[in-house]
């Protein structure tokens, strides 16, 4: 295919979805700061992070998505240095150091580093398919997720180490892992859990045990802290009923009851001012864009291509469900960020990034669409 060809293969209604949720993020944002000075700047800054993340999204799809074979490394090897020296030096937030400050704006390497795992696991495994069934691949593919996760986890950040962790077991199963092997792995993983509670969790730093608690035991009277913002997080989406208070409207927003409003608890304001039907909407776009990524891995012209979109999906989704479940209780308060509405320009702009690879898959995959015609 020639350039303008592939260009003609462009998924312009991905495309679209994806802008309309980061544009209806700002203007959401934009809401959530309910007047505050501090911060004001937000939804510009999330604006011109929207830009930047279009730029990249473009000259990402621009390029043939095998190139990344050979940049994938050098990519991996550049986050887990950023990741070192968050470690080393990072600016602390909230009892963690995951931010690098560069004049007026934060840059979270750990955002970028769920995109350098899919692309290093896509084109590991995808070399190594027909060795998937082998305890030596799984542990290389094992290595080479930890050494992304291990200064993750040092910041302390268990959320995003999860989300890493999910996004390497589920493309191992992707790759054709048998069934007796995912036993094994499973009961490792409860062994590892059963310990770790015996020892009361010694690798979670004091805030993350206290997150833990509060939602197996949580302090209904607290006026103070995450328990509250939970408390005050529910109220929020159960006050919006069916239709909300409206934009800018909501009084537990404006008036500032709910703390934690424009990144973490976000989809609290969106209940409370758009409601259920407000919800049900924005829910369906995203996971309109989880389902988009999952047939594009489907019509994918080799492995390779296939395990970039499924694990920029499994990500998508993966975050979603547990921001979502944050936000209704049935989750302990983790810091994912609701994928193209959260305020974040880290994760803006590397969610960007995932949506140009996935394109970039959609659009060189002509030739296997064909052959499903023909078939």
């Amino acid at each position: 295919m020639n350039t303008r060809q592939v260009w003609q293969r462009f998924d312009f209604l991905l495309f679209a979805v994806v802008l309309l949720l980061c544009i209806f993020g700002i203007a959401l944002i934009s809401s959530a700061i309910a007047g505050n000075p501090t911060l004001a700047g937000h939804p510009k800054r999330q604006a011109i992070f929207l830009a930047i993340g279009l730029v990249v999204l473009f000259l990402v799809a621009s390029f043939d998505y095998h190139i990344w074979t050979t940049l994938s490394k050098p990519f991996y090897v550049v986050v887990a240095i950023l990741l070192l020296v968050v470690f080393i030096m990072g600016a602390a937030h909230f009892g963690a150091a995951r931010w690098l400050e560069a004049g007026l704006v934060s840059i979270q390497p750990a955002e970028l580093a769920k995109i350098a795992i899919i692309l290093v696991l896509a084109a590991f495994f995808s070399s190594n398919i027909e060795k998937i069934n082998n305890w030596m691949t799984i542990f290389r593919s094992l290595a080479l997720t930890l050494g992304i996760v291990i200064w993750i986890m040092l910041q302390p950040n268990l959320s995003t180490s999860i989300v890493i962790f999910v996004i390497w077991a589920t493309m191992l199963w992707i790759s054709g892992l048998e069934t007796r092997y995912i036993l094994i792995m499973i009961g490792i993983i409860g062994l590892f859990l059963a310990v770790s509670f015996l020892l009361d969790f010694p690798y979670l730093a004091d805030y993350q045990k206290a997150r833990i608690t509060n939602f197996l035991q949580p302090d209904e009277t607290a006026r103070h802290g995450e328990t509250y913002n939970v408390e005050q997080a529910l109220i929020s989406i159960g006050s919006g009923g069916w239709f909300g208070n409206g934009y800018g409207q909501g009084s537990q927003v404006q008036l500032r009851f709910l703390k934690i409003r424009h990144n973490d608890f976000i989809f609290s304001v969106l209940a409370h001012e758009f409601g259920f039907v407000g919800t049900v909407i924005v829910v369906a776009a995203l996971v309109f864009v989880v389902v988009r990524c999952f047939k594009v891995a489907q019509n994918a012209p080799d492995a390779y291509g296939a395990l970039i979109a499924y694990g920029f999906g499994v990500l998508m989704g993966f975050q979603t469900i547990v921001n979502i479940g944050v936000n209704l209780r049935v989750l302990p308060v983790t810091g994912l960020t609701l994928p193209f509405i959260s305020y974040g320009g880290s994760s803006l702009v590397s969610m960007l990034l995932g949506i140009g690879l996935v394109e970039n898959v959609h659009m060189r995959s002509l030739k296997k669409e064909k052959e499903h015609e023909i078939d």
